[in-house]
């Protein structure tokens, strides 16, 4: 009897942590371009519009991987390169804004961790394309490459050294 009591607290306590399927969070929806620009016309913190344009690159390169499989190589390649702009205008927007991104990561902490991600899709995406097609999607990896350096060295800037070489602390 006490075994069966031990094993109902246990089960209890399975059911507690363990989420129901009927409990969860129901999956995100998929993001659309034109739903993202009617929110980023609507947003007026540069911030979360900054979020709302990585949210609207990672759709333009996904539909650039879908133009490619369709063998559409001139749309790839004009998604490619709207995707690179839309980066450039979030890195923009977040330099502009006037925080330091060491200090208030919000928005540029989003972009490294999209930027990282992406460059893993463009490197299956360059592999995906005959070697003679690849110049824009070499160049659009390079800048997200450039980019996110630039990201990184925001976020973690050097500081100067002590004498005795030991960096100074925040």
């Amino acid at each position: 009897m006490r075994m069966l009591k031990s094993w109902g607290a246990v089960l209890a306590l399975i059911a507690l942590i363990v989420p129901h399927p009927a409990v969860t969070a129901p999956p995100r929806r998929q993001d659309s371009e034109q739903d993202l620009l009617a929110r980023m016309q609507r947003e007026s913190d540069p911030i979360k519009k900054a979020k709302l344009e990585v949210r609207l690159a990672r759709v333009k390169l996904l539909a650039s991987m879908a133009a490619l499989d369709q063998g559409n190589m001139e749309e790839t390649n004009r998604l490619l390169s709207a995707y690179l702009e839309t980066l450039n205008g979030v890195w923009g927007r977040l330099k502009s804004s006037g925080r330091v991104a060491s200090k208030s990561s919000s928005g540029f902490k989003e972009l490294d961790i999209e930027l990282r991600e992406d460059a893993r899709y463009l490197e299956d995406l360059k592999h995906r394309i005959p070697y003679t097609d690849r110049g824009t999607a070499e160049k659009v990896a390079g800048r997200v490459d450039e980019l996110r350096s630039e990201v990184l060295t925001a976020l973690f800037p050097r500081r100067p050294l002590r004498k005795g070489g030991k960096a100074n602390k925040p």
